[in-house]
């Protein structure tokens, strides 16, 4: 065959071959599919791919293949997070300024997600997606088995549903835990029985099932999948086998764990090595119970490993479908990392609990704090009881929470960087055109409504049911995927618990508490925030300072406060 003949019968494969190919195109949606995946009280250095020695490799794999951003923002906590997220509004816009339980009389600080606002599922259901969701919920007051359930995930957006309406518990006995619109047990659920149930699993087996079903019932569709995951809230629960994988992993306390991490990701450009180090929380060799301490981490790091296994089988489950370079995965937290001390100290109505007659299979956990196993065990908390199994209750501590978040300084509550940094890796074959990258420019939760209604091509709507919805409060990410300037005008704000910060370009002014004062820090040349420059530049504080009231005025924060009733009340 000569050369011409050669080119022809070359120009005809190649010919038929992109008549195949846009025949497949044309059968895939026009638009990606979008997973979001959220961990819950997790660290700034909690991933390999941030300088972490807990194994991640299936997020590592997602940031060698997409992008990390080195400066997301959160809301500091759980509701808050969760509210903003869903609805690209900051949290008191969407009633959510403080948490679920607590309602008051004021608009920003309900304890339920605002009716006014319109979370993803909302937006994007009526530009043809389907909206499934698996985890926590945690944006109602109504989480018990016979109230109103117009707040639920069915009633805002979702399609399907598997997870808990309650914000914590037992890993092993989850409190509120749901399908679709019905309460139900692990126990007692005729569809779902596992040989052992642990409730990351859980997550990541309905969030696997909602993939294939969605394959085979609707692949014309694009899906938008809201994944969140409880791990590693506390308490400390994880398998045996996988905890005894980190024994010894953390006998030597916080500093070494924590010097390898600030050295790791000094290395991989994740933090500036000018920037110092934050002090210490804790020291190690003035802790009596040792084994228990390392213990602790032990549990939690193998409770990151375990939501990373499962990362890796939602990511495989959208390669079988042939759907994965088509799909937008967005990975992180919802607050920095937890000093809270729950189950830390021996509580003596617990420690000396007799056992009790297991629980009705069929009768609804609502404990966030259960006292007994579903079989009757009473469950222990304190030194006298090691962390791990299903008979323990226990939170991993300051001493611990300082090295998830190195080298940042505070913790969830907080709106220093500690309590609102968290990573973010984005991965998305077709759309995001760099590959293991770090992106600097600053992003927050308010952005990601933005990027979904852009890629998705729906309608942000201006009403509700006759009622003005408020626009998104957000810029796209969009840019950021080709390495290009994000299109923000205005400063990002925080308040939660009268901690409160704005972040204008370089700067962030922040506050601890409602007596607080401002300080001021250059995030290029202090990320760690140990050179206070408010003395030196006052007439930047003052009107960053404004910037803040002015935002907090408009935005349902005031009075300041007002996320305590009777304290807002006294005043």
């Amino acid at each position: 065959m000569n050369r011409f003949a050669l080119l022809f019968v070359a120009g005809v494969v190649f010919a038929f071959t992109e008549i195949a190919a846009g025949q497949a195109r044309a059968t895939k949606p026009a638009r990606p599919n979008i997973v979001v995946i959220l961990a819950d009280d997790f660290g700034y250095s909690d991933l390999g791919c941030y300088g972490s020695e807990i194994a991640t490799p299936n997020i590592d794999k997602l940031a060698t293949q997409g992008v990390r951003f080195t400066q997301f923002y959160n809301a500091a906590r759980c509701c808050p997070t969760r509210a903003s997220l869903l609805t690209g509004l900051y949290p008191h816009q969407a009633g959510m300024g403080w948490m679920t339980g607590n309602r008051t009389e004021f608009p920003g600080y309900s304890g339920e997600l605002s009716h006014d606002a319109m979370t993803i599922g909302e937006v994007l259901r009526p530009a043809g997606y389907a909206t499934y969701m698996t985890g926590k919920w945690h944006l109602t007051s109504t989480a018990r088995p016979k109230a109103p359930r117009d707040n639920w995930p069915i009633q805002r957006g979702f399609d399907r549903y598997y997870g808990t309406i309650q914000g914590g518990g037992s890993y092993y006995d989850p409190a509120m835990l749901c399908r679709d619109n019905t309460p139900i047990t692990p126990e007692g659920d005729p569809e779902y029985k596992p040989e052992k149930f642990y409730y990351t699993d859980a997550i990541t087996d309905h969030s696997v099932k909602f993939i294939s079903e969605h394959h085979a019932k609707q692949a014309e569709k694009p899906l938008f999948m809201y994944v969140a995951y409880t791990s590693p809230h506390w308490p400390m629960h994880a398998p045996a086998e996988l905890v005894a994988k980190y024994k010894g992993k953390y006998d030597a306390g916080y500093t070494p764990i924590r010097a390898a991490r600030f050295e790791r990701m000094k290395a991989m450009g994740i933090i500036d090595p000018k920037w110092p180090l934050t002090p210490a929380a804790w020291k190690w060799e003035e802790q009596e119970h040792k084994e228990w301490e390392a213990r602790c981490m032990e549990v939690y790091a193998a409770m990151v490993e375990r939501m990373d296994h499962g990362v890796g089988r939602i990511v495989d489950a959208l390669k079988q479908t042939g759907e994965l370079d088509d799909t937008l995965i967005v990975f992180l937290g919802d607050n920095g990392a937890c000093a809270e001390k729950m189950g830390r100290d021996v509580h003596e109505d617990r420690a000396t609990a007799a056992a009790t007659q297991p629980r009705d299979a069929r009768q609804i956990q609502t404990a966030v704090f259960p006292k007994f196993t579903p079989d009757g065990r009473p469950i222990r908390d304190g030194h006298i009881q090691m962390a791990g199994p299903d008979d323990s209750f226990i939170a991993y501590g300051e001493g611990w929470a300082n090295v998830s978040n190195t080298p940042l300084r505070e913790y969830k509550h907080f709106t220093h960087e500690g309590g609102i940094a968290t990573p973010l890796v984005a991965h998305w074959p077709t759309g995001i055109t760099r590959r293991g990258e770090l992106e600097r420019q600053p992003g927050h939760l308010i952005d990601l409504m933005a990027t979904f209604v852009e890629v998705s091509g729906a309608t942000y709507p201006a009403e509700k049911s006759g009622s003005a919805v408020p626009p998104m409060a957000g810029v796209s990410l969009t840019p950021a995927f080709d390495g290009k300037p994000l299109n923000r005008k205005l400063p990002i704000f925080w308040e939660h618990e009268a901690n409160r910060a704005v972040r204008d370009g370089k700067w962030k002014l922040v506050a601890k508490g409602q007596e607080g004062a401002w300080e001021l820090y250059d995030m290029e040349a202090d990320r760690t925030e140990m050179n206070d420059l408010a003395t030196r530049e006052p007439e930047r504080v003052k009107t960053m300072a404004a910037q803040w009231q002015d935002w907090a005025e408009k935005n349902q924060v005031l009075p300041l406060g007002s996320w305590n009733q009777k304290a807002a009340k006294k005043s």
